[in-house]
């Protein structure tokens, strides 16, 4: 699958918490370091709690902080990059698609460029997963990876929408029974169910924001990416790729 180098690039990414808290500094980074425009902006509603510091990227000064705001500040700053957060759940269609909607860009010396638009759900329910899904079947043009993992074990998935077509199927077209799960939104939570979570261990989620800054890196610098999905275990220290069988152009 190839992937254009030369138009601006807009990265949306829900949730900042166990794997997008790890996946934030090298996200900016990684855009630091590209001759290209590059947008990154972070959504979550959760704030810094004192159990996130175990596992999750957060030190004891975010305490009571909006999880979203203290990465997109910290990584901004660092990197001199505009800051860019929402420091709520993202939660309705409408809301998700504007997001995910490109500009264009009129250069002075370039002709008009339209922004590839990158969504990167790092959440902690099917429900959201349902939402990004549905997003992803009304877009043009956009590509989509989800990252999910328990507390050793997860995936990556790389789906990818072009021309209206869906050219790699999204995490929930891969897992369908995902679709079928009763989940709810964060917000639809009680406090005693917010603070009972799925065990999740720093080395899983580590290792899914090392998979899926790999496929960032393989678009954004390499323009290709050959592997659509893949599964980890942080207890056997191992990855299984599934590799594309024929490359598609990514104009």
């Amino acid at each position: 699958m190839r992937f254009a180098k030369t138009n601006p690039i807009k990265i949306v990414l829900l949730g900042a918490g166990g794997t997008g808290g790890h996946l934030a500094p090298h996200l900016y980074r990684l855009a630091y370091s590209l001759d290209r425009s590059i947008r990154i902006v972070i959504a979550d509603g959760d704030i810094v709690e004192s159990k996130n510091l175990v596992r999750q990227n957060f030190i004891i000064a975010d305490l009571g902080e909006n999880k979203a705001k203290v990465l997109a500040e910290r990584y901004s700053s660092v990197f001199g990059m505009e800051t860019e957060y929402i420091p709520g759940y993202i939660e309705n269609e409408q809301g998700l698609l504007e997001l995910v909607t490109p500009e264009s860009y009129n250069g002075y010396y370039s002709p008009i460029l339209e922004e590839r638009v990158i969504l990167i759900g790092a959440v902690d329910n099917n429900r959201s997963r349902q939402l990004c899904h549905n997003v992803f079947l009304k877009t043009k043009n956009l590509v989509y990876i989800d990252s999910g993992n328990g507390e050793y074990t997860g995936q990556v998935v790389c789906g990818m929408r072009r021309n209206g077509k869906t050219i790699y199927k999204p995490v929930c077209g891969i897992y369908p029974e995902m679709l079928l799960d009763e989940d709810v939104f964060p917000t639809d939570l009680t406090c005693a169910q917010r603070n009972e979570s799925a065990p999740q261990s720093i080395a899983a989620n580590v290792m899914a924001a090392t998979a899926v800054i790999s496929f960032l890196y393989n678009l954004l610098v390499l323009g290709n990416l050959d592997v659509r999905m893949l599964t980890f275990s942080s207890r056997t220290i191992s990855i299984k790729p599934t590799i594309n069988k024929k490359g598609r152009k990514a104009k």
